[in-house]
């Protein structure tokens, strides 16, 4: 995984720091570009422990079109579980629950998870149901019958409900790319916020699987991953 080490070097030796809005600080380098050959093999790093099994569950979670955290907290997989419940602190609703409390009552309590476990109208909102526009189901449709075109987009911010989103997406779309021949699938994602060393390691595998599944789907060959951000 050199072309991610070659990154993390580059960010440290070449960013700007820069205030945010967690005011934690940010090294920031706008519009760096990667590429990872999956004929070579998939991008999972070996520099940083990656959940693997929580990346598989949230990107099955996106592709569902669910947008609630029940699913997730059922399988263990934590990714999600900040956001419902600092909104359930700040209720009439609050006894002084812990997370962990909250967390066992999101998963074995099916009324209480339908309200405090919404994130509002997060990925999967988007993915299959944008203002009743099923975009990956249109997106795979368009790759098996029209596969050089142009318009092989799918986009998950949403300037008409981001305000309503627990956190908007910072996968903010990904486009879908068939070789000349007609035999290799390529995808790249444009990523408008991205932690170099926390996340984008699980950004790299999840989006690199995604291809792998739409190219096994549309009878394909998985060729490169190409993350901008």
């Amino acid at each position: 995984m050199k072309q991610y080490l070659d990154m993390c070097k580059f960010v440290l030796e070449n960013g700007e720091e820069r205030s945010d809005r967690t005011g934690t600080g940010t090294i920031s380098i706008f519009g760096y570009q990667t590429r990872y050959n999956l004929e070579e093999g998939f991008p999972l790093l070996t520099t940083k422990k990656v959940f693997f099994k929580g990346i598989l569950y949230e990107l099955l979670w996106f592709i569902t079109g669910s947008t609630n955290i029940q699913p997730l907290v059922k399988n263990n997989v934590k990714i999600w579980n900040d956001w419902p419940y600092d909104k359930f602190k700040k209720s009439k609703e609050f006894n002084g629950e812990t997370m962990e409390e909250f967390i066992e009552k999101i998963k074995n309590d099916d009324e209480f998870a339908s309200v405090w476990g919404e994130l509002g109208p997060v990925y999967g909102k988007q993915w299959r149901d944008f203002f009743g526009v099923d975009q990956l189901k249109n997106l795979i449709d368009q790759i098996k019958n029209n596969p050089f075109s142009r318009r092989h987009l799918l986009v998950a911010f949403n300037p008409a409900q981001v305000e309503d989103m627990a956190l908007p997406p910072c996968h903010a779309f990904f486009q879908f790319y068939v070789s000349a021949d007609n035999k290799k699938l390529s995808l790249q994602l444009y990523q408008r916020s991205a932690d170099v060393f926390l996340g984008v390691p699980f950004n790299i595998a999840s989006y690199s699987t995604l291809l792998m599944m739409v190219a096994q789907v549309c009878n394909l060959k998985p060729y490169e991953f190409i993350h901008t951000r």
